[in-house]
């Protein structure tokens, strides 16, 4: 998959010449709801014999539209890791349009003139909600007065579940209650997060549990605080384990939150790695416990619980 970063106004020589199916979306988690969309468009781009292209942004719309400070925007998906989903699923050509300014003041017909018939689209597949402007002005029943007849339009319905839509909004309030396994199987793969190791207080190497301390991107969101099941991917092998996200309230009151990993039968120093951690399992909360021995006790419980869900677990994907 090659990656097309785009900046208002576009060169047309830096964009693919030839003719492209076109999926359209932010597509934050690339979730199955997106999946439904690639896949559509992958489907049509196999029948017409055609390269399929997503475009996405470089950040969440809503960060230029509706005037949100980007540090109050978490995402469920960094750019690298979009990237590696979209290869995943059979994508040929990413976008990635830089939102600016010049950009957002494009109005609905300029953008469908240039970033729809302007990348060449024989044919734009979106899901039932996409918008390209105002929503009651450019939305997926207007596309078809401002397409002109110059490309054909696939929508995709919304794809719902006993308990409720897949949606980004509803996997960040999954992952923000403790409902890690609605959230991965919304997202229709094991939720993830990118980190290097650092330094932390070490008390749990003084407890025979020695963990790595992450640092996580501050636009990337951190699920709910608590213990949970884990695996731990350094440099290509997968580790089992067992994450604490939290502030060691057993150790004192207002302290910063982190995010540590106990790995099960690991037994190397990985400061300063670059890591990707699979959150499978929500155990338990954070607890206060009165002692080091109550701790101990439980954070072997921990251990032997993570050990047994992943000695039985089978992958989504």
């Amino acid at each position: 998959m090659e990656t097309i970063y785009l900046h208002h106004p576009y060169k047309q020589e830096d964009v693919y010449q030839g003719h492209i199916v076109l999926a359209l979306g932010f597509f934050d988690g690339v979730h199955r709801g997106h999946q439904a969309v690639i896949e559509a468009a992958r489907k049509e781009a196999n029948r017409l014999q055609l390269p399929l292209a997503v475009m996405t942004f470089n950040m969440a719309p809503r960060i230029m539209y509706q005037q949100i400070r980007p540090e109050e925007v978490t995402y469920l998906t960094t750019m690298v890791e979009k990237q590696r989903l979209m290869a995943q699923f059979g994508v040929d050509y990413l976008y990635v349009a830089q939102l600016t300014s010049a950009f957002s003041k494009l109005a609905p017909q300029d953008f469908v003139d240039q970033y729809m018939v302007g990348l060449h689209a024989q044919t734009v597949v979106a899901g039932f909600d996409y918008t390209y402007g105002k929503k009651d002005v450019a939305n997926m029943s207007t596309l078809k007065q401002h397409s002109k007849e110059r490309f054909q339009i696939i929508e995709v319905a919304q794809l719902a579940e006993a308990d409720g839509k897949v949606g980004s909004t509803e996997i960040r309030q999954d992952l923000e209650t403790g409902l890690l396994s609605h959230a991965n199987e919304k997202l229709g793969y094991i939720y993830s997060l990118e980190g290097i190791v650092v330094h932390g207080e070490k008390r749990g190497r003084q407890m025979g549990f020695p963990t790595a301390n992450l640092m996580i991107p501050s636009e990337s969101l951190i699920p709910k605080e608590g213990v949970y099941v884990v695996e731990m991917l350094i440099n290509g092998t997968m580790y089992q384990g067992v994450a604490s996200i939290g502030t060691n309230i057993t150790f004192g009151e207002n302290r910063k939150r982190t995010v540590e990993i106990f790995l099960l039968d690991f037994h190397q120093e990985i400061y300063g790695e670059a890591v990707t951690v699979y959150w499978h399992q929500y155990l338990r909360p954070e607890l206060k416990f009165d002692g080091m021995e109550s701790l101990i006790a439980q954070m072997d419980d921990d251990a032997a619980q993570a050990r047994a869900y992943l000695t039985a677990y089978s992958p989504y994907i």
